[in-house]
């Protein structure tokens, strides 16, 4: 018998705007809808790249939102952050 994982997938459903903005109401950070909205009324509808790089890059923070992993990296203080960095640098000079 396999160990279950301790993370479950919880990842809103996404493929289609209406998901998309089902899913920024409930995870997205605050205004994240709002945004998202005027974005999109914003853009040129025939310029789909355009369209799609817009519905990427907020479908990416309800991602990161569903993520413990992200959400903890996050959450660390600058502090914290530099100091495992200097850490890192001073191995690296040792070598």
């Amino acid at each position: 018998m396999t160990a279950q994982s301790e993370h479950h997938d919880v990842r809103p459903p996404m493929r289609t705007l209406a998901e998309l903005r089902a899913a920024l109401r409930v995870w997205g950070i605050p205004g994240d809808a709002d945004s998202f909205e005027r974005e999109l009324a914003d853009a040129d509808l025939d310029d789909l790249t355009r369209v799609r790089e817009i519905t990427q890059a907020y479908r990416h923070r309800v991602l990161l939102r569903c993520s413990p992993e992200a959400m903890e990296a996050l959450m660390r203080s600058s502090a914290d952050v530099a100091f495992e960095l200097g850490q890192k640098m001073a191995e690296e000079s040792a070598r």
